[in-house]
């Protein structure tokens, strides 16, 4: 009876040490940190990790489709990044930044501002290029900004954005990241469906990649994810338990959702697709889109139900997209994961590599 009351304290105590956001900290040197893309988007190094048996193996993002099998389906997130951050003045001089969080409509944005003094409602805005905007309200951390005279906000953010790279870059945008930002599979044609942020497992596929998963026999479906701000924002709490997640527009189309009940394997391409489908009821209509609001937080102790494999980056220390790995794979491989990634030279975060985690990928020897 003593032995298995220790076994049982063991197992609580394990517990309460991953509800703590230390247990996510990790070191990094800097010069592990992707500042720029490499030439070729599948020049990407791919670390596989099958979590049955625990196996790692150093490979290239172009080994994915000797990992797939028939009727195994990925799944990417086909959001497109928007020019969404912008410059500008108040009419008294003072420099304004807008950092765009979503598209309302063509003539309404839902926004951050970086300013020395908070606005306030009705308060008029001048763009760099002139264009007038006005503040109509605040919710919550944002403002709501509508445009003044003819012009649309898609028109403007073409016109004058900047791609909003991560703050972690420590660097402008140029003209690279116009490119190389996004995803070759990115949707333009809905930009009240676009990010402030790339789903950037994404980036490492061309064209090439893609039809070679294709010719493996597996399937490739899109849902689409707009990232907001708070992805960048860091867990501010010291418990995992006070963590509340920003909320995020998500939409899976039918033929994704049919993948969702008859794949072979389904397998998210980056977090942000895990976390869409993972937001998807169990009994869902299948015939037709489920589009909602998530703010789902996935953390050790997470059953998953819709995911068997992940194709992911490596993140930053103590952020929330860790955390999920921790959760798919478990925190003691992720972490020996990331030990093993930082020892091998692998590029870090957004412009970085990769890995893949995926069940018998990698039989026990």
């Amino acid at each position: 009876m003593s032995s298995e009351i220790q076994t049982n304290g063991a197992i609580h105590a394990e517990t309460d040490a991953l509800e703590q956001l230390s247990s996510y900290r990790f070191e990094l040197p800097e010069d592990l940190i992707a500042k720029h893309p490499l030439a070729q988007r599948s020049d990407s190094r791919m670390l596989v990790i099958d979590p049955r048996s625990g196996r790692m193996l150093d490979g290239s993002v172009r080994d994915l489709p000797s990992y797939l099998a028939p009727q195994d389906t990925l799944f990417f997130n086909d959001t497109r990044v928007l020019r969404a951050r912008l410059f500008g003045r108040k009419l008294s001089g003072g420099a304004i930044e807008i950092l765009i969080e979503r598209v309302i409509d063509s003539r309404t944005v839902l926004a951050q501002m970086g300013v020395s003094k908070k606005p306030r409602p009705n308060q008029e805005i001048l763009l760099e290029d002139g264009t007038r905007v006005v503040v109509s309200e605040r919710r919550g951390l944002f403002w709501m900004l509508k445009l003044m005279g003819a012009v649309l906000w898609p028109e403007v953010m073409d016109k004058i954005g900047h791609i909003p790279l991560p703050p972690y870059l420590q660097r402008a945008d140029d003209q690279a990241d116009a490119d190389r930002y996004q995803t070759v599979y990115s949707n333009g044609e809905q930009p009240e469906r676009g990010s402030v942020a790339a789903p950037t497992a994404g980036l490492h596929f061309d064209q090439a990649l893609l039809a070679a998963i294709d010719a493996a026999g597996a399937s490739r479906e899109h849902l689409t994810l707009q990232v907001g701000a708070g992805t960048f924002a860091p867990i501010r709490a010291a418990s995992l338990l006070e963590h509340r997640m920003h909320t995020e527009r998500f939409a899976v189309p039918t033929s994704a959702l049919h993948a969702l009940k008859t794949a072979n394997r389904r397998i998210a391409v980056g977090t942000t697709s895990l976390r869409s489908l993972e937001s998807v009821p169990n009994a869902v209509d299948s015939d037709r889109e489920w589009s909602a609001e998530t703010q789902i937080f996935i953390r050790p102790g997470y059953q998953f139900r819709h995911c068997e494999g992940l194709l992911t980056n490596f993140h930053l220390p103590e952020s929330s997209l860790l955390i999920l790995v921790c959760a798919f794979m478990g925190h003691g491989l992720t972490m020996r994961a990331y030990q093993h990634a930082i020892a091998q030279h692998y590029r870090f975060y957004s412009y970085g590599d990769c890995m893949l985690i995926l069940p018998g990928a990698l039989p026990a020897l």
